[in-house]
């Protein structure tokens, strides 16, 4: 039996505050505790977050509607790391979407496309909530939307969705859950090869539905209806993941690390002007010292000269590669201990096995994520201090 759609009633009391033409907060909870914010001037929808994987839902949203942003992301971490949340009085995501706008980096109209994303997919959350709750906070100082959103084509959307989720039979299954291959055999009997290939690197249990949808650039109720077969069988099983973490500095990483850490020498051999330049936004603006070298020729001089605490290598330049690059440090007694990533654009088992045989301490994969590079950079030098301390102690 359909389920009628619900949300309506919610949607209507947005329609009574465009009416009212109210500015402020309409907070929605549901059983859980779970929330949705949505943030309103004179009665206009300007944004709205909260609920289940906000971030991922606003990472995906800037992937399908502005992927030039989406493709650096270790960039957002940079934008937004000298400022605390509170200063962001809509919330990190929308504090983004202003920046680029005013920088010229993206259009209103683009962000009024994934703003309307973002409500269809809150509003089929909504309709998934048990006992959801409103109440309104107000707050005069919300400004005016960067981009016009009709609240008429986003219910319609949403309405839509829901009804084929219903009719796929798939109301019991979130989109929010993350696809992992249990019986991979089994899976490779019952499809072509190019589907087994696709479906083993899309479905590692590491992305939601909803994730997987926008990869493969399709509806989520189109992919989940052609896994549901698979998902009956236990061949394919619908797990809980964690949400990404956000790029702002809500874990004061900087001032939790110590204080050789922080004034470490990090260097980066790239040729890439955008890779060198974000990678010194973002650490030095986590408080360590920064070298980007673009000619892997020079580099070997310029980093005996420097003698850096970390090194990151691109895995493809002119006239060299990372791998070679490091095999040819890993010689120099002076960088024996020294850590060395691999920064690749190909995430590969090969890849990674030749890294390995080179002497690299690690391997990253691109585009570059922010909160990855920081931890990668913590942890190496935190295993390289308490191998010099071991080494102290001995002698």
């Amino acid at each position: 039996m359909r389920k009628r759609f619900t949300a309506l009633k919610h949607i209507q009391f947005l329609r009574n505050l465009r009416q009212l033409q109210f500015s402020g907060q309409l907070i929605r909870t549901d059983s859980t505790g779970q929330q949705w914010i949505f943030y309103l001037s004179q009665g206009s929808i300007v944004y709205a977050t909260g609920g289940v994987h906000s971030v991922r839902r606003f990472l995906r949203n800037v992937t399908a509607h502005c992927p030039s942003k989406a493709a650096h992301r270790v960039r957002w971490y940079a934008d937004l790391v000298n400022s605390h949340s509170a200063a962001f009085p809509m919330g990190w995501e929308y504090a983004l979407l202003q920046q680029w706008v005013s920088c010229q980096e993206i259009t209103p109209k683009q962000v009024a496309r994934i703003v309307h994303s973002i409500l269809v997919e809150m509003f089929f959350d909504i309709e998934q909530a048990n006992r959801v709750s409103d109440r309104i906070k107000q707050d005069g100082s919300i400004s005016a939307p960067l981009g016009s959103v009709r609240l008429e084509e986003v219910t319609a959307a949403a309405q839509t969705r829901w009804q084929s989720w219903q009719e796929a039979t798939l109301t019991d299954y979130s989109p929010h859950k993350a696809p992992v291959i249990r019986q991979p055999e089994q899976l490779q009997r019952l499809s072509s090869g190019q589907t087994y290939q696709t479906l083993i690197q899309l479905l590692n249990g590491q992305h939601t539905l909803l994730d997987v949808a926008g990869q493969m650039r399709r509806d989520v109720v189109q992919v989940a209806t052609s896994l549901l077969p698979f998902i009956q069988l236990g061949i394919i099983e619908l797990t809980s993941i964690s949400d990404l973490s956000a790029p702002v500095h809500q874990r004061k990483m900087p001032e939790a690390r110590s204080t050789p850490a922080r004034s470490a020498l990090i260097a980066c051999v790239d040729d890439s002007f955008l890779v060198r330049h974000t990678m010194d936004k973002l650490l030095t603006s986590a408080g360590y010292q920064f070298l980007g070298i673009d000619d892997a020729v020079r580099a070997i001089g310029i980093l005996i000269a420097r003698k850096p605490d970390l090194i990151f290598l691109d895995l493809v330049m002119p006239n060299t590669n990372g791998h070679e690059l490091c095999e040819q440090l890993r010689k120099l007694s002076c960088f024996r201990q020294t850590p060395i990533v691999i920064l690749t654009g190909s995430d590969g088992f090969a890849n990674r096995l030749q890294a390995n045989f080179a002497g690299a301490s690690d391997f990253l994969p691109k585009p570059l994520d922010a909160e990855a590079v920081l931890n990668v950079i913590q942890k190496r030098l935190n295993q390289s201090s308490a191998r010099n301390l071991s080494l102290a102690t001995d002698r």
